[in-house]
């Protein structure tokens, strides 16, 4: 018969609980025991994750390990621990410009990381990607919109189908850098989090509003990412250096922790390109201008480093930055409306103001608004989530009637293959027939779509196709590119008292349907006086 201190042996081995905090190295593997029910394992030959046992489960894959992209590759490898209370192991690639570190803390199951490049890596994109087991962590982020079980691929390799016809992409689990510090897989027992710190973004690239992939549900593994830098819709080039620090942490129910991660530690570490709070500045001001309807985002950016925050009543303080010259711009929801320059002193707080430099031209209509989002207009509120074919999607094209319609009757986006045109009925009074300024403003562009735009006889002149981002958009569910404007003089002679119908297309070619040459929209004035004036 067991006495009592075996039977509180079995209870504790049942939970998971294995040795006190420490390191121990075999031929093959450094195996860490966090003292707090996360146990891993780290591959001595590649820096390849191989085992994340939590509470005595084991949460990795059973296919590929879980690492940087797809792996390092053969890496020189070592492990330390320090001071009894850090566990430090570093895997630095011998054929990628890329170092990778794991930290573990007693008495926490959280994996401390932090990635530092000097080059790009292949295929144009930098992540961290644990492969876990989907039958223990079944619920991806954001749900089921990333789940491509019982689906088929219909667009790549990465969109699918499912036989009751919604649709399912990788892509539909992403957030705005700006939003997301924090998320997260779960089951039953367990959640695993990715936590993005401060100013865990500051060396990736694409800015505030920037999003990608942060899981992918498969019938063996649950993938969880953070997004470095990647190639999907990129509108500025990589930053190099320390990506993070940034965190993987195992609970024991789905219920979020805090995203405010204390790494101040890493400054004990000697992490390369690791930059501590006492050798940053920051800057804090006044944002003026801005709509209160309106989210106001100020962003700080140069070829080194991004940072941004959201003004609270017009005031704002940035993130800890390092020291530099920085581009500053003010943004109404993502569009921007003010652009200026500043300094970054070390130990210093830089006092800036900002003020939105936005015309506000009388209008004869508006549709939408002009904050660099299609949120609100006709399938916006799903696109972020779905293919534009999706059973769940609106038509796409129709009629807008001014004074009738509401913003949600007008497409986000048109395509020059499929969904036909968007026509706007609006009616003139005689004082406001005259030279007229049309204004089509436009989130992202594929494979260069821009609008075409007729009234009555007139048809306005071709633009010309705008930069090209080489990547799919808005059939993976992005919306935001460069934000291109576009601009007509509509002449008077084109123009009647009484109604008139503007008729919006697509200039550009490419692929059938949604694959074709397309646009989003952010919104559409007609400016000139208002009835009466």
């Amino acid at each position: 018969m067991l006495g009592a201190s075996a039977v509180l042996a079995l209870a504790c081995l049942s939970k998971g609980a294995l040795a006190a905090f420490g390191l121990t190295t075999t031929s093959n593997r450094y195996k860490v025991d966090t003292n707090g029910g996360l146990v891993f394992e780290v591959d001595r030959a590649n820096g390849d994750i191989t085992s994340l046992v939590f509470n005595g489960a084991e949460y990795q894959g059973k296919g590929k390990a879980s690492g940087i992209n797809s792996g390092l590759g053969t890496s020189q490898l070592s492990a330390e621990t320090i001071s009894d209370q850090y566990i430090k192991i570093t895997a630095k690639a011998n054929s990628l410009p890329v170092t990778q570190y794991y930290i573990a803390k007693p008495d926490d199951p959280t994996i401390y990381m932090a990635t530092y490049i000097t080059g790009e890596v292949d295929p144009g994109e930098l992540r961290w990607l644990a492969r876990l087991r989907q039958e223990n962590l079944p619920t991806g982020v954001h749900g089921d919109v990333g789940n491509t079980i019982g689906c088929t691929a219909f667009e790549g390799k990465d969109t699918f189908r499912c036989p009751n016809q919604e649709t399912r992409c990788k892509m539909y689990t992403s957030d705005r850098f700006i939003d997301d510090q924090i998320h997260g897989v779960s089951g039953s027992n367990a959640a695993v989090w990715m936590i993005m710190p401060g100013v865990a973004y500051e060396t990736s690239s694409g800015g505030p509003f920037m999003r990608d992939i942060n899981s992918q549900t498969g019938s063996s593994d649950q993938e969880l990412y953070w997004y470095m830098n990647s190639g999907h819709v990129r509108t500025e080039a990589w930053r190099f250096g320390l990506m993070g620090p940034y965190a993987m942490r195992f609970t024991d129910k789905a219920d979020m922790p805090s995203s405010n991660l204390d790494t101040s530690f890493f400054s004990t570490l000697d992490i390369q390109g690791y930059v501590p709070d006492n050798q940053r500045g920051s800057v804090s001001g006044t944002a003026s201008g801005v709509p209160k309807d309106f989210e106001a985002v100020v962003h700080w950016y140069n070829d080194k480093a991004q940072y941004w925050t959201k003004a609270t009543n017009g005031a704002f303080k940035s993130p800890l930055m390092k020291p530099g010259t920085y581009t500053m711009k003010l943004y109404k929801g993502e569009y921007e409306v003010a652009k200026d320059t500043v300094n970054v002193t070390a130990g210093s707080d830089t006092a800036k103001n900002i003020a939105s430099a936005e015309p506000n031209p009388s209008v004869v209509w508006r549709i939408g608004n002009f904050d660099g989002q299609p949120l609100e207009l006709k399938n916006g509120d799903k696109i972020e989530r779905m293919h534009p074919s999706d059973a769940r999607m609106g038509s796409w094209g129709g009629t807008y009637t001014v004074g009738q319609s509401s913003a949600r009757d007008f497409p986000m986006a048109l395509f020059s293959k499929t969904g036909g045109n968007a026509k706007v009925n609006f009616n003139l009074a005689a004082t406001q027939v005259r030279d007229l300024t049309l204004r089509v403003g436009t989130t992202l562009s594929f494979k260069g779509g821009r609008p075409s735009v007729a009234i009555g006889s007139w048809t306005g002149e071709d633009p010309g196709a705008p930069k090209l981002i080489d990547s799919r958009g808005v059939t993976r569910g992005a919306y935001r590119g460069y934000g291109e404007v576009y601009t007509w003089t509509v002449p008077a002679s084109a123009l009647k008292t009484g109604q008139n119908t503007l008729t919006l297309g697509v200039y550009g070619s490419g692929d059938n349907d949604f694959l074709s040459a397309n646009y989003i929209v952010d919104a559409v004035e007609l400016q000139g006086p208002a009835e009466g004036n």
